[in-house]
């Protein structure tokens, strides 16, 4: 019946399709998560940029603008942004790192790429860790 329809010239009758498709074809996998967080890093970068770059007028500005500055950042959440400025930024140099081996053509196996996808993760971490142990027993406060 529908091909005498298309043949009188009425349109075909709608199938309705999948909402997502990719959901029921692709499976989570570690290098698209790798993907994923090296774009957000890259916006964590960005925003820890600006908070770098008020700590440095706030420093500009005087004692007083340097001391509520460092009172923030002293708290727990100037602490936690801290830290996941200093992940993003572990993350995204290891990450770099891996994409600049694929621009040499080398990683691009599944194995490879999950492998270093893995090791970006776990060297971010490692990073993170010993610059904030250093930080820690160099007498800094952060």
């Amino acid at each position: 019946m529908a091909e005498s329809q298309e043949a009188a010239g009425a349109a075909p009758a709608m199938r309705p399709r999948p909402l997502s498709p990719h959901l029921q074809i692709y499976g989570w996998k570690i290098t698209m998560a790798a993907s994923i967080t090296h774009r957000i890093t890259g916006v964590g970068l960005a925003i820890g940029s600006l908070l770098l770059t008020c700590w440095l007028l706030a420093l500009a500005d005087g004692p007083e603008s340097y001391a509520a500055l460092q009172a923030f950042l002293g708290g727990w959440f100037g602490k936690l942004l801290l830290l996941g400025f200093t992940w993003s930024l572990m993350y995204h140099l290891c990450n770099g790192v891996r994409h600049l081996f694929w621009d040499t053509g080398r990683g691009f196996e599944v194995a490879t790429a999950n492998r270093t996808a893995w090791s970006a993760f776990t060297g971010s971490v490692l990073l993170t860790l010993i610059a904030w142990v250093l930080a820690y027993s160099c007498g800094g406060s952060i």
